[in-house]
This record gives structure tokens, C-alpha cells and sequence, in this order.
């Protein structure tokens, strides 16, 4: 290791030289320590030899001249279970835990609008929609759960640790093998449970975390989970919101418009009914848009939300905005459709 690049809460970025020159490397202390410069350290570069375009980061597995020392708790939830780098958390639902009364026999969470988007990008453009309809002092507060599908350590989204900074999200929670939230939470289900009894959340934004993962198969898609979250967020009594994964970017004819995961998560995976939110977009991809989610209805409530303003609350968005490496000039259309699911969230709480 040559040197800190930057860190951010649960991660530092590393300059790395190897034997075929010099790559960035990503560090989470609480698993392997924290390595300091002049340290051997030891990578797993998948990432780097597959070109992934989320990261792009080798991952420190190890800093074997200064191991940390072994996890002694404080919990007895194992995630990334069964893997060399499993961890033990804290769960807010474990029988040790100071909120496991308010937990055990909770059941509801009180009609607690649920946004539920498809990809972790979505995250802050639903927060920039969510705030523009108040003033500061008067926001909603909103937990952020964070499903599976993608990265694992909640440490690896330097989006959720700026908003938290910013007090845009009250707290993250991770949820089955995602790990290092504010709080763990063993389920779904208990995970917008504690967002509610806990965290006090007004609002729960459900998504995986960065890096989801998609073969162009109709059902081999990780966002799969979308649908899953509808469900979970109607049999507790909340208001599932669905965001569509809108793009008028991405030139893969199978996202292009409504994408195909939107439409197998809310139109086959989802069974409970949800407000789905369409974004009024103009001109022929409006009409595509419409045309494309028009079957939805047949389960689900097809709302319209206009777009005034969404864009300016946008442009004003705490942390760089990015889908598949596209930013707001580029697929504007999607961050558009999260924004306008955060806006129709607030306007369920002003209900």
C-alpha cells in the first residue's frame, strides 16, 4: 500500500502498487483492520478483471502482517455468513438487543409510506423529490433499508454516508446478508419494522445496495427483490410506493422506457397491490412510458405525478447522481421517475 486516497464512514480507499502497476483498493476496518502505508496488503481483483463498472475497486482481504483481533460481538448476527470475511452484528431484533421488546410483537408500521425502487442510485433523486415538497424544517424523517441484491457492506456507498452527514436519512438499516447500517436487522420485514418503532422513520426507501446484477434473463435480475419489497411493505400494513425503472439513456432496448425488471418485479413478483408512479414525461417517450406500464393496472394503482420543479430539486441533489455510469444530463428520465416516487410519498403523509 502507497497511501489513503479518501475515506468515508466504514471504508478507506487505498492507492495499491502491484506487480502489474498501480490500482485503487478499497478497505472496510471493521473486517480486515485499518492498513496504513507501507503495508502488505491482500486483494481480491475480480472487480478489476471483470471491468465492473460499480466500484471498480480491489478489495482488501486481508492485511496479513497486522491482523485485527477476533470479533468478540456485540451481537450474535452472522452476515456474509459462512464466507472468510463473515461478520457478526448487532441486531436491532436479537434478544440482546434495547429494542428487541419494542420488536418482538410489532406487526405494523402504521400506513408508513414505502418507496421501493428497483437500483440503489435511485436513493437520492427519491430524497430530492421527497424534500421539495417541504421546508427544511419541516422533512419528513426517512430510513433508508437496504436489501441484499447488491454489495453486502452498507460501508461501500459513499451516497449513504453524505446523506446521513446531511441528515437527509435518519439512519440506514441492512437487511438478511447486508451489513453495517446503523441498524442490522435479520429480515425485510423487521428491518421497516425498526425503521418505524425505532429509527421513527415517516418514510422507508427500500432498494439494494450499489452493484446490482442482471443477465438479460426475464427473472435473472437481483432487482427481483422490488417486487418482494412490495409485499413485505403491504403485509405490515404500510403503503407500498413502486418506482419505475425509467431510461431514455440506456440504449439496452430492454430498459429502454419502463425497464423489463420493473415490470416482471411489480407486474409478477409483486402481489399485494402498490401506487405505482408515473412520471409525467412529455413527448413520444411519455407516451411509451404510459404504454409500456399500462398493464400494471390490472394489479396495481397507476398514479401520475407531474415533474414541475423535480428537475431544479435535482440539480440541487447533496451527492453526485449516477445510473450505470449516466449522469442527470444523460438519462434524466430516471432520475425524473425516483423523484417523482419520493413526491408522491409526500403527498401520502400530507393525507
Amino acid at each position: 500500500m502507497t497511501g489513503v486516497r479518501r475515506e468515508w464512514p466504514g471504508a478507506v480507499e487505498l492507492e495499491v502498487a502491484t506487480e502489474d502497476g498501480r490500482c485503487r483498493a478499497l478497505a472496510y476496518p471493521a473486517l480486515v483492520g485499518r492498513p496504513e502505508t507501507g503495508d502488505v496488503v491482500l486483494l481480491n481483483t475480480t472487480a478489476l478483471a471483470m471491468g465492473l463498472g460499480t466500484g471498480g475497486y480491489a478489495m482488501v482481504v486481508a492485511v496479513p502482517d497486522r491482523l485485527p483481533a477476533d470479533p468478540t460481538g456485540p451481537g450474535h448476527l452472522v452476515k456474509a455468513r459462512y464466507t472468510p470475511l463473515q461478520a457478526t452484528v448487532a441486531g436491532a431484533d436479537e434478544q440482546e438487543s434495547p429494542y428487541h421488546e419494542a420488536l418482538r410483537d410489532a406487526d405494523s408500521v402504521d400506513g408508513m409510506p414505502v418507496v421501493i425502487a428497483d437500483l440503489h442510485s435511485a436513493l437520492p433523486a427519491i430524497l430530492c423529490g421527497l424534500y421539495s415538497h417541504a421546508g427544511d424544517g419541516d422533512r419528513p424523517r426517512v430510513a433508508y433499508v437496504m436489501q441484499d441484491g447488491g454489495a453486502l457492506p452498507a460501508w461501500f456507498s459513499m451516497s449513504c454516508a453524505e446523506l446521513r452527514a446531511r441528515e437527509w436519512l435518519c439512519g440506514v438499516i441492512t437487511v438478511g446478508q447486508a451489513f453495517g447500517g446503523d441498524l442490522e436487522a435479520v429480515t425485510l420485514h423487521t428491518g421497516l419494522l425498526a425503521a418505524r418503532h425505532v429509527l421513527r422513520a415517516d418514510v422507508a426507501v427500500v432498494a439494494q445496495g450499489p452493484g446490482n446484477l442482471g443477465t438479460g434473463t426475464r427473472w435473472g435480475f437481483s432487482g427481483v427483490c422490488a417486487g418482494e419489497a412490495v409485499n413485505a411493505a403491504a403485509v405490515l400494513s404500510g403503503r407500498p410506493v413502486a418506482a419505475l425503472r425509467i431510461s431514455e439513456g440506456d440504449r439496452r432496448d430492454r430498459h429502454l422506457g419502463v425497464s423489463h425488471h420493473s415490470l416482471t418485479a411489480y407486474g409478477r413478483v409483486a402481489l399485494a397491490p402498490a401506487r405505482v408512479v408515473l412520471p409525467q414525461l412529455p413527448g413520444e417517450l411519455g407516451d411509451r412510458v404510459r404504454e409500456q406500464a399500462a398493464p400494471l393496472a390490472a394489479r396495481h394503482e397507476l398514479v401520475t405525478v407531474p415533474v414541475d420543479g423535480l428537475l431544479d430539486a435535482l440539480k440541487a441533489a447533496p451527492v453526485r447522481l449516477s445510473t450505470m455510469g449516466r449522469g442527470l444530463e444523460e438519462d434524466t428520465a430516471y432520475f425524473l421517475a425516483s423523484a417523482a416516487a419520493g413526491h408522491h410519498a409526500a403527498d401520502l403523509l400530507a393525507q
